[in-house]
């Protein structure tokens, strides 16, 4: 049985993680590596409706005051399903996963509700076991995580509603700013916990452009291919 790969682009919200990882599927397609691309929660897909009450303010208007660990089952629900009924056959014939948003989202996200980092740990193992031991859903290879400032985020949201015409009132994370402030505030520790790859979005005050940042995401994914390629040749 070969083993795929699963490969997350993570990030604030309006930090490009759909550009990016279209633009990474695109790529990978050219080199003829089977691939498949998700984005998540799956809003069309029956599991995840929990997911879209929480968001739409079912069950209170402001993130914070709902337990990290409840809302947290709603999104690893619908990571289930979709590995059961989309996921699990394409990744054990060794196919490539690229997944826009994954398990690492409930950590940044719901891990930035808790204020004491004892908390914070002992939800984010938790978390580990609950989705990867219990659920047993692919550990990620390989997270790539866009840094954006909070500033730029909030104002990024903005623009996108106003290009899509978007008039309906944003979901509980996108519409509470102390939520996004303190998602953010987690990131830095994510990334190191985990070892995430930082993949800065601007360079020496300037914004990068969507091109330079994709350059940069295929390397690094290349990178990982190629370090398997020479474990597997060592081991024979």
């Amino acid at each position: 049985m070969k083993k795929g790969h699963v490969i997350v682009i993570e990030g604030l919200d309006g930090s490009g993680k759909e550009t990016q990882s279209k633009k990474l599927y695109e790529k990978l397609l050219e080199t003829n590596i089977p691939v498949m691309r998700l984005s998540y929660p799956r809003y069309e897909k029956e599991s995840s409706a929990l997911v879209r009450m929480y968001l739409r303010g079912d069950f209170g208007e402001d993130p914070q005051q709902i337990s990290p660990y409840i809302s947290s089952t709603f999104f690893a629900a619908d990571r289930y399903a979709s590995y059961k009924t989309e996921v699990e056959d394409f990744y054990r014939e060794g196919g490539i996963v690229i997944a826009d948003r994954y398990t690492t989202s409930n950590m940044l996200h719901q891990a930035g509700k808790m204020k004491d980092d004892q908390e914070v740990e002992k939800f984010l193992d938790w978390l580990w076991h609950y989705e990867f031991e219990l659920y047993q859903i692919p550990k990620p290879d390989l997270v790539l995580y866009l840094d954006i400032p909070l500033e730029e985020t909030i104002k990024r949201i903005e623009n996108r509603d106003r290009e899509q015409k978007i008039t309906e009132k944003k979901d509980i994370h996108e519409g509470s700013r102390d939520h996004l402030l303190q998602a953010a505030k987690r990131a830095g520790q994510l990334v190191e916990k985990y070892g995430w790859t930082k993949v800065s979005c601007a360079k020496d005050g300037q914004w990068r452009s969507i091109d330079e940042i994709s350059d940069e995401v295929f390397a690094k994914v290349l990178k990982v291919f190629e370090s398997q390629k020479e474990e597997e040749g060592n081991k024979k």
